[in-house]
């Protein structure tokens, strides 16, 4: 299988058009990275289908290899239905940043700042675990302490024991 190297280099381009959009700080950009990223994704699907072909409705008279393969037709469909509501959620989040803050820009969250200048150690997290951290009986202690279950079962007719 070939591929069309216009559509990779044109691919390699909205990647990395995409992903410098994406590490700004305004919204709106991310909403460009990410609609360049998704038609980067489109493309890279369509050049995994390799070479136009033949429809892929079937003829006895026509070989196998003819046909084009219609699975990277689908991905791309479903591609695009993902990056539409991807899109449309972000706008609504970009409207509702506008609404309320009159600003596009994402800014520093002041606990986050707070949370990353403390120490990683956390003495409940990091304090060392016993092995046998279960709080019921083991089996072997089981059929012998009192009131146990085990041995008052059914007897052998299936009648309980008196």
């Amino acid at each position: 299988m070939s591929v069309n190297i216009t559509l990779l280099l044109i691919m390699g381009a909205l990647y990395a058009a995409g992903i410098y959009l994406l590490l700004e700080r305004s919204l709106t950009r991310v909403v460009l990275g990410l609609a360049m990223m998704t038609n980067a994704t489109n493309i890279l699907l369509l050049a995994t289908g390799g070479y136009e072909g033949l429809a892929p409705l079937f003829n006895a008279d026509i070989p196998p290899e003819d046909y084009n393969d219609p699975l990277p037709q689908a991905f791309i469909l479903t591609s695009i239905v993902i990056s539409f509501s991807v899109t449309a959620f972000m706008l609504g989040i970009i409207y509702r940043s506008w609404v309320l803050g009159r600003q596009d820009e994402v800014q520093d969250d002041i606990e986050d700042r707070r949370v990353a200048s403390q120490s990683s150690y956390d003495a409940e997290d990091d304090a060392d675990v016993p092995e046998d951290t279960t709080e019921f009986t083991p089996a072997e202690e089981a059929e012998e302490a009192p009131g146990s279950q085990r041995g008052a079962g059914t007897g052998t007719t299936g009648e309980a024991k008196q």
